[in-house]
């Protein structure tokens, strides 16, 4: 693996899950239940989260009644989450660049787990790869975050106290990135590390899945699946095919 592949480190790190500990599985399942109620996608489908960190979203979505897969790069994460293996839920260790070897119903990549990659070419490899490894009429649900808006609100700087630990989180917009720097002490030793998301707009995301093949059926602003705003909407959320 490329040592400046930041999502190496940083997602294997236990300091990764403390720091994120509060993310809100409410908002999450809701999105889930929306978007699937709205698809119909059939009660027989195979699911693929990928990446699924520890399996929070494969565990909602196997609860209501589908195969799911999870796939991730952490192997801490996957680790983790193989404790809720079943009948119908298995985890495995993968690289999105990497060729599919199972075709999909359904491939979901959620909560802004997408634009990773120093080279756009990446990208749209990972796009590729997901669309090879859909069946006839499969979908792909991609939840991005609107950077349009994230660069109106950007906090600077800010400061979160997560089980002792004062993690200093500075943010700035550059070389096409969103970058979060993340530095804290713990037991008398000091950390430092980086999240890089890509600068992706809708020209951008249009111009991504034209290269893969892909077609764009809708697009959503919100988790409640409302009409998608440039300026103000919170998410950019394609259902592609």
């Amino acid at each position: 693996m490329n040592k400046s592949d930041w999502f190496t480190d940083w997602f294997n790190t236990s300091y990764y899950h403390t720091l994120y500990k509060d993310r809100n599985d409410k908002d999450a399942q809701l999105f889930i239940r929306n978007i699937i109620d709205f698809l119909k996608i059939p009660s027989c489908s195979h699911l693929l989260d990928l990446p699924c960190g520890k399996g929070r979203h494969s565990i909602y979505l196997n609860s209501l009644g589908y195969r799911v897969t999870g796939a991730d790069l952490s192997k801490n994460s996957i680790q983790a989450a193989k404790k809720f293996e079943n009948s119908s839920l298995d985890f495995k260790l993968k690289d999105m660049r990497k060729p599919f070897d199972v075709k999909y119903d359904a491939v979901f990549n959620l909560f802004t787990s997408f634009g990773y990659f120093e080279n756009d070419k990446d990208d749209i490899l990972v796009l590729k790869n997901i669309h090879n490894g859909l069946h006839k009429n499969g979908l792909l649900v991609l939840d991005f975050l609107n950077v349009v808006n994230v660069e109106r609100k950007l906090v600077k700087e800010e400061i979160k106290i997560v089980d002792g630990i004062s993690f200093n989180l500075q943010r700035e917009i550059r070389d096409g990135f969103i970058v979060k720097h993340i530095t804290f002490k713990d037991k008398g030793l000091s950390y430092s590390f980086s999240e890089r998301v890509k600068y992706l707009d809708l020209v951008k995301f249009k111009s991504y899945f034209s290269a893969a093949g892909l077609k764009i059926n809708h697009i959503f602003g919100d988790y409640h699946l409302s009409k998608f705003n440039p300026v103000t909407s919170e998410r950019l959320i394609f259902v592609v095919s």
